[in-house]
């Protein structure tokens, strides 16, 4: 039997494809699984990298404003539709899965057109055009947080890789902070922009190094790939601060820290409550006001807190980042309250609706 996973351009939904096809691989290990993307997204290092085919199908971004792109648009729709057409037509599958993205439109409007089952996955708090449009005529939709507003959506969660959904912090801990060159008895605070990086988060962590280093946190800064982060001065017994600009095993990241400081992306959401991990959430402030959406659940749970970008500044960070991770009482309690939240099965849960509906 053959599985069709669509879905790319950011991490966002490249995990959660990778995560459901690892689960789909425990199931049927004679499973065939091809995934399609666009030549655009990280889709195109990630992918291969995890063993599984890649097929390539123009995107098709849709403007924000009025402009000669939008004017260009139905063109685009019907080529990149043609070519998901002959993909899907000579690969015969059982099932198709999206998950959002670029890739997803032609996609879904070839699974309507030759009649297709399609499983339609969303991530975020808030659908995507691509997912909105899919899930009119979707045989599964599902969702990463109970209120999406999607028709007929189960809530399943977000698919999150096995190596962070047993991962046991405590027990790892050790190993993970020797791996990145940290001390084992301090505090240990992870920034993270996501696998890009975030200008904000970088300046505002940086510009309050000196005063964290006082007070005695060591920090865990992934600059991303697209940002640099120069670590202040230190003497040989201040704690350390380490800049990274990409991590290839979060779950090491995650089991070093006892705090989190990051946006909001349905990913690291997810990973970080599961995790039991507290974090200040920093949402995004372009798009829709997902990243704000996917992190209510948990704030309003007690188990991380919201700040906005433009209030997010290194006086911020200063006033209140040493008195919380000074609280280990309130920080246990933060990580309590967010790991009764979301479900480390769901990469089981969607593997599960994807079977039913390709039978």
């Amino acid at each position: 039997m053959r599985v069709i996973l669509a879905g790319g351009g950011s991490a966002g939904h490249t995990s959660p494809l990778l995560a459901t096809a690892e689960a789909l691989r425990r199931r049927h290990s004679d499973l065939h699984i091809v995934c399609v993307g666009t030549a655009r997204g990280l889709e195109t290092t990630l992918i291969p990298a995890a063993g599984y085919p890649l097929e390539l199908v123009p995107p098709v971004p849709f403007p924000r404003r009025p402009s000669i792109d939008l004017l260009r648009l139905p063109a685009r729709v019907v080529s990149a539709t043609a070519v998901a057409r002959s993909v899907l037509r000579r690969l015969e599958p059982a099932v198709v899965v999206g998950f959002g993205g670029y890739v997803c439109v032609p996609v879904y409007l070839a699974c309507r057109r030759d009649h297709m089952p399609l499983v339609v996955h969303e991530g975020n708090a808030l659908p995507g055009i691509a997912n909105r449009l899919g899930a009119r005529w979707a045989d599964v939709v599902a969702t990463s947080f109970p209120d999406t507003p999607l028709p007929h959506a189960r809530f399943v969660g977000l698919p999150i890789r096995r190596s962070i959904s047993t991962l046991d912090r405590t027990e790892l801990r050790p190993l993970a902070r020797a791996h990145f060159g940290l001390r084992q008895e301090l505090p240990t605070l992870l920034v993270t922009g996501g696998s890009q990086g975030a200008r904000r988060l970088n300046e505002a962590v940086s510009g309050a190094a000196a005063e964290l280093i006082s007070a005695g946190i060591q920090m865990l800064h992934v600059s991303g790939l697209k940002n640099t982060v120069t670590p202040p001065r230190l003497g040989t017994d201040s704690p350390p601060y380490v800049v990274v600009p990409f991590v290839e095993r979060m779950e090491l990241a995650y089991a070093a820290s006892d705090l989190l400081i990051g946006r909001s992306g349905a990913n690291t959401v997810s990973e970080a409550a599961a995790l039991g991990l507290p974090a200040i959430f920093v949402p995004l402030p372009i798009g829709n006001g997902e990243q704000a959406r996917n992190a209510a659940a948990v704030v309003a749970a007690g188990g991380a807190v919201m700040v906005s970008d433009s209030q997010f500044t290194s006086t911020w960070v200063q006033e209140h980042v040493p008195a919380l991770m000074g609280d280990g009482q309130g920080l246990t309690k933060m990580g309590g309250a967010a790991a009764e939240l979301i479900r480390r099965d769901a990469d089981e849960a969607l593997a599960d609706l994807i079977l039913q509906a390709a039978r």
